[in-house]
């Protein structure tokens, strides 16, 4: 069992203390996520239903007398940064999603005080369960309760995806800040990522999520991620000359996509099927989940995964065997591949009381290219992001 997002929180303040020799005015965290069904979908203005994860990552602050930022992740050396001088480093490190947040609040009119910050979690790095987001909206929390500021929850989402956009260099949809930002305890989140109208989907009962992560690091920075969001801006350039309202992906339904297929390319028309159907696949699921019928839900799984792996091409021999194995198991709903893909984690439904079944299963059948098996976690569905100043 994951340590819990009190314990987590409490892991970060008493570190600051050590660090700083003092304790912090305030401590923020937020959760990475799994995304059930929905994948690639978002930077295409269409649907995801992702949940929050009992996973986080925390960051304690307190003031300073100058203008700098001084972030420690629990290394020997601090990073130092004046809050009147922030770019993206030349080699993307991980400083950038701090610094990205705080010189956007800024930009939009926030003034900040210089800060120390201690970042601590637990939120897996490159294994597809949007580290990033997290520690951005950690960031934003911490900064926002330490400044006495009042930023709506949507707007700071935004903000977060825009530092990852302009420091980071990933061209991130709005879903990974989203649901960190916004989640809720046993709810997936129904998310229309063009107009950002939100619902919490009840995930029914008796029923427990296993996390397994492939060992295969990825960087989403890299050129497949991108390259898929250009093949997907080339397909709506294309349809668009006989669909003249469309905007993105979301606007073109499966019939249309079909008839219309010989204007595209092979590799762009996969990619544009993936995103088409895998539209439709949401909104089917949340329809099985409201009345309960976990089957289907589960076979919507394995159809994303499919089509993540044929049509969009970001799956891995690794994921791919992952979702097998799942598949083979007693008491699985469904499996599929969760992220940006090209390694990291695959995500298995399973029926309660079987989840320890599968893992041994995993643990017995998994071995990567390394040879090493996977690191397989059971999660539950947690609460966004939140931020409590501490009595001095």
């Amino acid at each position: 069992m994951s340590p819990s997002r009190d314990s987590i929180e409490l892991q970060a303040i008493s570190a600051y203390t050590k660090h700083f020799g003092v304790p912090p005015r305030a401590v923020a965290s937020a959760p990475g996520r799994v995304n059930l069904i929905g994948e690639h979908t978002d930077y295409n203005d269409g649907y995801v239903l992702p949940g929050a994860i009992d996973r986080a990552t925390a960051v304690a602050v307190g003031p300073r007398d100058d203008d700098r930022l001084v972030m420690n992740p629990g290394s020997a050396q601090d990073a130092s940064f004046s809050l009147s001088r922030l770019y993206p480093s030349e080699r993307r490190a991980w400083t950038d999603y701090l610094t990205g947040v705080a010189s956007l609040l800024q930009v939009r009119g926030n003034p900040l005080c210089g800060a120390n910050m201690f970042v601590y979690g637990n939120v897996p790095r490159g294994a597809g369960l949007s580290s990033s987001a997290a520690l951005e909206l950690a960031t934003a929390f911490a900064l926002i309760e330490l400044n006495g500021l009042t930023i709506p929850p949507v707007e700071t989402a935004r903000l977060c995806q825009q530092a990852e956009h302009e420091f980071a260099g990933v061209k991130c949809g709005i879903m990974d800040q989203f649901i960190s930002c916004l989640g809720r305890k046993n709810h997936a989140m129904l998310l229309d990522c063009r107009s950002l109208v939100y619902e919490h989907v009840p995930i029914p009962p008796g029923v427990e999520l296993v996390v397994c992560d492939t060992g295969v690091k990825r960087a989403l920075a890299g050129s497949e991620y991108n390259r898929r969001r250009e093949e997907c801006n080339t397909g709506v350039r294309i349809l668009s000359s006989k669909l003249p309202g469309i905007a993105a992906l979301r606007d073109v339904s499966p019939d249309q996509l079909h008839d219309l297929q010989g204007l595209l390319d092979p590799v762009v028309r996969r990619r544009c099927m993936h995103v088409v159907t895998e539209n439709d696949r949401v909104v089917r699921s949340v329809r099985a989940l409201r009345a309960g019928d976990l089957a289907e839900f589960g076979k919507l799984m394995y159809d994303s995964h499919l089509s993540l792996r044929r049509d969009y091409e970001v799956s891995c021999p690794e994921l791919d065997m992952i979702v097998d194995l799942c598949a083979g198991a007693d008491g699985v709903y469904g499996a599929r591949m969760t992220g940006a893909g090209f390694g990291g984690c695959a995500i298995c439904l399973v029926k309660e009381g079987f989840a320890e079944g599968v893992i041994a299963r995993l643990n017995a059948g998994y071995h990567g290219k390394s040879g090493e098996k996977a690191t397989v976690y059971i999660c539950s569905i947690d609460d966004g992001a939140r931020a409590r100043g501490i009595p001095q």
